[in-house]
């Protein structure tokens, strides 16, 4: 079309045309765009061949990665600080850390914020925590990075296991008078996953002030109360959610039904927890339950073999206005099945839409699990999660 309107694109522009095409995975038409730029007497940038490499190392192609690099050698394009701090985060073991620090050095690079956080996970990667560590000692981090740069530190080790050492570096950025990065909080919200660690968590959720990290972090938070069964946090987190986005109804319905998903796949599920949840929502908040929800929690019913909960949530659709769709009688209709009262499945199963064949194959699928009992332990999960997927792609 540009070319068809006569107008001449400079660098940004087919820097971020190759970055579009990537970003679709399609590396063929980013390709050929850099064969474009000799058309119009233009230079290919590290920029351009950046996008290109970063597209490979996301879909955790390394040797697509690697090829870019050469391409670049063989295109006489330098490659810059962005290029190493790709290939040093990517790095899989020591040797190649330090072959492309080296090398970033010997080009005269610039050794940006960037390339410290590139260093760090690579690091913690391979396992190296304590040269992780010391990464953030460099003098040559700049002053106005350096709380970004631990903060990446402590993502890092959250994210590999290291919570200790992760909240001792939490704790030396708070002595320094620095904040976390909002990244950071919700990487130690997700994976200090003690049953002891409730308090910490809240008070990291309150250094959050930017609204959607912050929206992340609360529902991580009451995750962690419903594993834990600590229903009144839990209540108390969910009307800090509701005051804090009454007028994004879209994000509130998402994030409750992402909390009642948990609580159907947790092994052996709550559902009591799941239902007073439910009854807090309506009567405290004053909130509609949706149909996700709804069906997520029939879906507990099924997993715990608890038919007479089953009954009060079916009833729920109709209080909230819900007619039962295919999707809410195949969860009750498992539900019956599981807890063996055949002859409502065999009622309930003559009112179900039976036109879709994904259907079918469901119910098919639940008949074999359900009445042969050698069968239910090894396959009742297989099964819920073909009901589950069907969920999915009805979403």
């Amino acid at each position: 079309m540009i070319c068809h309107h006569n107008l001449k694109p400079n660098s940004e522009t087919f820097r971020s045309m190759i970055s579009l095409n990537v970003k679709i995975k399609d590396f063929d038409s980013a390709y050929s765009l850099l064969d474009d730029l000799k058309e119009m007497n233009l230079m290919p940038t590290a920029s351009m061949y950046n996008a290109i490499m970063a597209g490979y190392f996301r879909k955790k192609d390394v040797q697509g990665a690697l090829m870019v690099l050469k391409e670049m050698e063989q295109a006489n394009v330098k490659p810059d600080s962005q290029t190493f701090s790709y290939l040093i985060h990517n790095c899989s073991n020591e040797e190649d850390i330090i072959k492309y620090y080296e090398q970033l050095k010997s080009a005269g690079g610039q050794i940006t914020k960037y390339v410290f956080m590139a260093l760090i996970n690579a690091y913690t990667t391979c396992g190296e925590f304590e040269k992780a560590r010391q990464v953030v000692l460099d003098a040559e981090i700049p002053v106005k990075s350096r709380s970004e740069v631990k903060s990446a530190l402590v993502s890092a080790l959250a994210s590999h296991g290291r919570t200790s050492d992760a909240i001792i570096v939490y704790e030396e950025i708070k002595e320094a008078g620095c904040n976390l990065e909002p990244r950071a909080v919700i990487a130690l919200i997700e994976h200090l996953n003690s049953e002891g660690e409730l308090n910490r968590l809240i008070q990291l959720l309150e250094e959050v002030h930017d609204p959607d990290y912050w929206m992340d972090g609360c529902c991580r938070l009451i995750l962690h109360c419903v594993r834990f069964k600590q229903l009144s946090s839990a209540t108390d987190l969910l009307k800090q959610l509701k005051d804090k986005f009454k007028d994004d109804e879209m994000a509130m319905e998402y994030h409750f039904s992402e909390i009642f998903c948990q609580i159907a796949t947790t092994d052996p599920p709550d559902v009591q927890i799941g239902l007073d949840l439910l009854q807090f929502i309506k009567d405290e908040l004053g909130l509609p339950p949706s149909r996700k929800c709804l069906d997520f929690l029939l879906g507990a019913c099924v997993n715990a073999r608890d038919l007479k909960r089953a009954h009060l949530i079916w009833k729920e659709y109709e209080n909230a206005g819900l007619p039962y769709n295919v999707l809410s009688y195949l969860w009750m209709y498992k539900a019956f099945l599981a807890s063996g009262n055949r002859k409502s499945a065999s009622k309930l199963l003559s009112k179900m839409p039976k036109d879709d064949p994904h259907v079918r194959f469901v119910i098919q699928a639940c008949k074999q699990t359900y009445t042969i009992p050698s069968l239910q332990k090894e396959r009742g999960f297989e099964k819920d999660r073909d009901t589950l997927l069907l969920h999915k792609e009805r979403r």
